[in-house]
C-alpha cells in the first residue's frame, strides 16, 4: 500500500500501520466472534469505536480470508423499513452472485428480515456483521424491533453481530437489562481513552520518521487539551503534521487548534443560534465550567443566572438527547470539544 501524506487519519480506515493501539479490544473482540459470540461494543462517538471495527475485519481478513465481514452504520435511518433496505444493500450478494436481489415491500419489513436471514444461514457460510449505532432502533416506531431482531439472530448459526454504539445508557439499556428481548445477547466491550503513554509513542514516531520532533511535554498538553479524546486528537495532530514545524511547540498547537476553531465557525455559529434561549445558556454554562458534576446545584445555577430549575431539567434532557452535551467522567461536558473550546472564547 501506498504510504499516506498524513499518518494521522482523521476519517476512515487506512490500515494497521495508522492505527494506534486497541491491541487488547481487538483479540477481545475476535476472541469473542471466533468463539460464537456476538458483541455490544460501546464507546462515546469519536473515541474510535467505528476505526477499531474496521481494524478487527482487517485482522480477521489477513487470518480467515473466508470469513466474510460486513459493516453498515444506521445512524440515519427511522424506521424499520429504512433498516431493512440497509440491510440488504449491504449484504445481498456478497455470499454469492451480486445479481441476487431483494424487493422491500411495505408493511412486510418481518417478511423481507426472514429472507435476508434465510440468506444468510443457506449460505454455510461464517460471516461477522457489525451494526454502528445500532441504539437507533430504539427510536423507530416499531415497538417490537428489538424483539424481532433476537428472534431471527439467535437461529442463524453461522453469523455473529457486532452491535456497536454511542448513547452508552441506551446499549446498556438494550443488553444489560433483564426485561429487554437483547438481554445477555452479546458480550460487552467498552473502549475509552487509548493511554496517553502508547499514543505518544505512536505519534512521537510517525514524526521522527520525517525528521521532526513532538516532544512528550507537548503531547501531553494536545491530550489533556481534549481529554484524550481520540477524534479531537488525531485532528490536530494531522494539522501539526501539515504545518512542517521541525520541532513542535505548545504555541503549534495552539495555532492549530485555532485554525481548527475557526474553519469549523459558521457551522459552530449555526449550532448555536438553532438553541432556545434556556438552552444556550445552560450549554455555554456547561462549555465555560468544563465538566460539570451538578448541573441542578444550586451554586451553578446562581453562578450562570440560569432559569429555573424546571427550565434546567428540560433543557439538560434536549441538549444531551441531541448529543450536544454528554456524561463523562462523571460529570457533563460538551461533546464536540471544538465546539465547547469556541464558546468559551467566543461567547460572553
Amino acid at each position: 500500500m501506498k504510504k499516506l501524506n498524513n499518518p494521522f487519519v482523521v476519517y476512515g480506515y487506512k490500515g494497521a500501520e495508522y492505527f494506534c493501539d486497541r491491541v487488547s479490544e481487538t483479540e477481545k473482540i475476535i476472541k469473542g466472534l471466533s468463539n460464537e459470540r456476538n458483541i455490544t461494543l460501546i464507546a462515546p462517538r469519536r473515541i474510535g469505536k467505528t476505526g477499531l471495527i474496521h481494524h478487527v475485519f482487517a485482522k480477521i481478513h489477513e487470518s480467515q480470508p473466508d470469513v466474510c465481514c460486513i459493516y453498515f452504520d444506521i445512524l440515519s435511518t427511522k424506521t424499520l423499513e429504512q433498516f431493512v433496505q440497509l440491510m440488504a444493500r449491504n449484504v445481498l450478494g456478497r455470499l454469492d452472485s451480486p445479481t441476487h436481489s431483494l424487493d422491500i415491500v411495505k408493511n412486510q419489513e418481518e417478511q423481507s428480515l426472514h429472507r435476508i436471514f434465510e440468506y444468510l444461514k443457506l449460505s454455510g457460510k461464517r460471516c461477522y456483521i457489525a451494526i454502528d449505532e445500532f441504539q437507533q432502533i430504539t427510536k423507530y416506531s416499531e415497538a417490537d424491533t428489538e424483539a424481532l431482531l433476537r428472534s431471527f439472530i439467535q437461529f442463524v448459526p453461522n453469523v455473529y453481530f457486532i452491535f456497536a454504539g454511542s448513547k452508552q445508557h441506551m446499549m446498556s439499556d438494550m443488553f444489560l437489562s433483564p426485561e429487554r428481548p437483547l438481554y445477555q445477547g452479546a458480550q460487552i466491550v467498552n473502549i475509552t481513552e487509548i493511554n496517553e503513554r502508547v499514543y505518544y509513542g505512536f505519534a512521537s514516531g510517525m514524526f521522527s520518521e520525517r525528521g521532526q520532533q513532538l516532544p512528550e511535554s507537548v503531547f501531553h498538553y494536545i491530550y489533556n487539551k481534549v481529554e484524550g479524546q481520540t477524534w479531537y486528537v488525531q485532528a490536530i495532530l494531522n494539522r501539526i503534521y501539515s504545518n512542517q514545524q521541525e520541532t513542535i511547540t505548545d504555541i503549534d498547537v495552539d495555532v492549530a487548534i485555532q485554525e481548527l476553531i475557526d474553519e469549523e465557525e459558521v457551522a459552530f455559529e449555526n449550532y448555536y443560534q438553532s438553541l432556545t434561549a434556556n438552552q444556550a445558556a445552560l450549554l455555554l454554562a456547561i462549555a465555560k465550567e468544563v465538566n460539570v458534576k451538578s448541573p441542578m446545584a444550586q451554586s451553578f445555577i446562581s453562578k450562570y443566572k440560569l432559569p429555573a430549575l424546571s427550565s434546567i431539567k428540560a433543557a439538560l434532557a434536549s441538549l444531551t438527547d441531541s448529543q450536544f452535551i454528554y456524561q463523562y467522567n462523571g460529570g457533563y461536558i460538551v461533546y464536540d470539544r471544538f465546539f465547547g473550546m469556541w464558546l468559551r472564547e467566543r461567547i460572553d
